[in-house]
């Protein structure tokens, strides 16, 4: 067995048992994961407010399929506690020197059918403008996005250790870059063109959900 089929093997084994926590803490429930494709790769966008989102998403999206996130190669110095599932886990990007090896990187794991993970602000400070490379890997692979917003009744980030908020995950069909580029007007400049398509990503990230529906309730 090699390294990477080790590794997918303990994530397995794991997310069920962090899925079991998450509905705990959170009181998940979970709305439009019969949105998901069932085969192929695409790109999981969502607001990023907290490290939990990471998990949420885990198991907003069942545990069925192994989430590769996007993340930048200073939380292997920043957090100790995060640095092992980084360095494992992750598709690690030098975000202030974005390099040729970066993109590479992403594009291999989007091109093979994996399911990647960005949270386009690439950071939980506010206030954050969504960074523009996650429209270049849309553009470079034809790949589709499935948007995913989080709504708490309650604190979010939660306030420790007792003030834990209900959390509804809403998943959206998947979209593509076309589907934005309806709204994007005239733009020549090609650097304004791809951050006016950012913008427009995390606007439709901030819709997901809005028309209500029947609510699956997670079960424990």
């Amino acid at each position: 067995m090699n390294a990477e089929a080790i590794k997918g093997f303990f994530y397995w084994l794991l997310a069920p048992v962090l899925g079991a926590i998450v509905r705990i803490l959170f009181r998940l429930r979970v709305r439009g994961r019969e949105n998901l494709p069932q085969q192929g790769g695409f790109l999981l966008v969502a607001r990023h407010r907290s490290y939990w989102d990471i998990p949420l998403l885990i198991t907003a999206l069942g545990n069925r399929r192994r989430i590769y996130f996007v993340a930048r190669k200073t939380l292997l110095e920043e957090n100790p506690f995060l640095a092992f599932w980084v360095r494992h886990y992750a598709i690690t990007i030098n975000r202030e020197h974005f390099q040729v090896d970066d993109m590479r990187r992403v594009l291999e794991a989007i091109r093979s059918g994996k399911i990647v993970g960005i949270f386009p602000e690439g950071t939980t400070q506010r206030p954050q403008r969504a960074h523009p490379g996650v429209i270049r890997f849309a553009e470079r692979t034809n790949s589709e996005f499935v948007a995913v917003r989080f709504e708490a009744r309650g604190p979010y980030p939660p306030k420790y250790p007792f003030r834990w908020p209900q959390i509804t995950a809403y998943i959206s069909a998947p979209f593509s870059l076309r589907d934005l580029e309806f709204d994007l007007g005239e733009i020549s400049d090609r650097h304004e063109r791809y951050q006016k398509l950012a913008d427009l990503l995390m606007e439709r990230i901030d819709r997901v959900g809005m028309e209500r529906a029947p609510v699956l309730q997670e079960s424990l």
